[in-house]
């Protein structure tokens, strides 16, 4: 992915490590309109053509990740009020960050695993043909995992689903019985909704008022995005009273992506235990969680890291917790040592690490398809990803604003292609308008998702995403909002 920009970064050279070059990449962006008309420069195309669309696709390192996912067909994603302009055409996919696209090869491990069942029964917890014996298929994601949140292997355990593991989290760093004077929770404003109902449920089961203890951050008037400063600055003035922050790595509604590691920094001076839900970051950007020296992270797995509807989700324990048995938890068989799980001893004996929170055996059907997608990560890494992601998203900003120009709604995610990740919120100014738009972007083959009652985000994701389907939908989006007649 580096070798189309590399006449741009100055100092880029072959021997140097993708995390160096990341990092060059990063601080060689400052304008990502700027650095577009560049390449567009370079290959002596008009940045505002197909034409340049194309050059970039052929220029992409990545674009052989796209052939690895079933891309639906437009005629297979429209509803019944909607028809389809081209049946036939693979639809433009954008709503990664609800749902990712399958992986081809999870019917094959899912259909070798039923094959297993059907074979062996319960002796495939111990014997598997493929070697992946049910009674720690888990460890076939583990390191996997791991490298994409940036994690050692102690620190990471596939278990559950995202509000269940936050739960389970909670119950084990949330103790305002033992630290009285430390109650409150310190969150993002609009926060997830289940984020929100299971921190609120951890306050009242401690039998206490979440109006009191429940401290929201709130952006400037009149603004989406909250600056890095307003946090810290809550976090210095109310940190004594703060036993735990726990935002969101990237909020689902604007798409800004928080300053992690400045976060946890700041609060872990003040005493707070610091946590975060990744189901919007895992998979979309670059993360280092051990270094960040991040306390515990949670993480569903059906959005950027294409597990499925309801899929298996991921927890991250930092090491420094991983033998701190005395700390409360809630238990179960699947968190005891492994070589005394059977012996039914009644003597739970924790896993060192993340996976000591285990409680059931996972499910095998969501682990393999899961295994699917990580299988594809492992093919590139995330500092490529991050980078044509960069540049893809950046692409559709500049169409966006060269094309469009604000027309009938302004873009409320960050403009800093390193405030966000991927996805892109367009909030319109007429609540009908918004609701019009989407069933038109549908009859076009342009699958986004709404946000109710004005809001459509928009997630072009690297794996599978190309530049020219980014400027396939800003030129429908361009007409169905002429058509529609919105005013400026």
């Amino acid at each position: 992915m580096f070798d189309i920009l590399a006449p741009h970064l100055k100092g880029l050279t072959e021997d140097l490590n993708d995390e160096i070059k990341y990092q060059k990449f990063k601080h060689g962006i400052k304008d990502i309109k700027e650095f577009l008309e560049k390449l567009a420069n370079r290959g002596k195309v008009d940045p505002l053509s197909s034409n340049f669309a194309q050059y970039l696709d052929e220029n992409d390192k990545l674009k052989y990740l796209r052939y690895e996912f079933s891309i639906p067909k437009s005629r297979d994603i429209v509803n019944d009020s909607v028809e389809a302009k081209s049946p036939e055409e693979e639809c433009m996919y954008f709503c990664g960050n609800s749902l990712g696209l399958m992986p081809k090869r999870a019917r094959e491990l899912i259909s070798q695993e039923l094959d297993v069942w059907a074979s062996s029964g319960v002796v495939g917890h111990f014997k598997h043909k493929h070697n992946r014996p049910w009674v720690s298929i888990d460890d076939t994601l583990v390191e996997k995992m791991a490298d994409i949140v940036g994690a050692k292997p102690i620190e990471i355990a596939i278990m559950n689903t995202l509000t269940s593991n936050l739960h389970l989290l909670m119950a084990s760093f949330y103790t305002p019985n033992i630290k009285k004077t430390r109650k409150k929770i310190l969150i993002e404003p609009m926060a997830f909704p289940s984020d929100l109902y299971a921190i609120e449920s951890q306050i009242k089961f401690h039998g206490l008022d979440p109006a009191k203890e429940l401290i929201k951050v709130t952006p400037p008037q009149g603004e989406s995005v909250v600056p890095l400063n307003t946090i810290l600055e809550i976090i210095e003035k109310e940190g004594h009273t703060i036993s735990i922050v726990l935002f969101s790595g990237i909020h689902y509604y604007t798409g800004q992506f928080f300053k992690l590691k400045k976060i946890t920094q700041a609060a872990q001076k003040k005493g707070c235990i610091v946590g975060f839900d990744l189901s919007h970051a895992v998979g979309n950007v670059v993360l280092k969680l051990h270094k960040w020296g991040v306390d515990f992270a949670a993480w569903c797995s059906y959005k950027y890291l294409n597990s499925g509807p309801g899929g298996i989700a991921g927890i991250f324990l930092h090491e420094k917790h991983a033998t701190n048995f005395n700390r409360p938890r809630l238990t179960g068989w699947w968190g005891s040592e492994r070589k005394s799980r059977f012996k039914m001893d009644q003597q739970f004996k924790p896993i060192p690490g993340a996976s000591g929170y285990q409680l059931s055996n996972p499910s095998v059907l969501n682990v393999v398809s899961l295994l699917a997608s990580l299988e594809i990560f492992s093919r590139t890494s995330m500092v490529h990803l991050r980078a044509k992601s960069i540049l893809l998203t950046g692409y559709l900003e500049y169409l966006l604003d060269k094309q469009l120009n604000g027309l009938g709604f302004k873009i409320i995610t960050p403009r800093d292609p390193h405030q966000r990740g991927c996805q892109l919120s367009l909030k319109f100014f007429e609540h009908s308008v918004q609701e019009k738009v989407s069933k038109e972007l549908m009859s076009y083959g342009a699958v986004v998702d709404e946000r109710s009652p004005d809001t459509i985000r928009v997630a072009p994701n690297p794996m599978y995403n190309n530049f020219s389907e980014v400027f396939r939908f800003v030129s429908a989006l361009k007409v169905i909002i002429g058509d529609i007649g919105v005013k400026s």
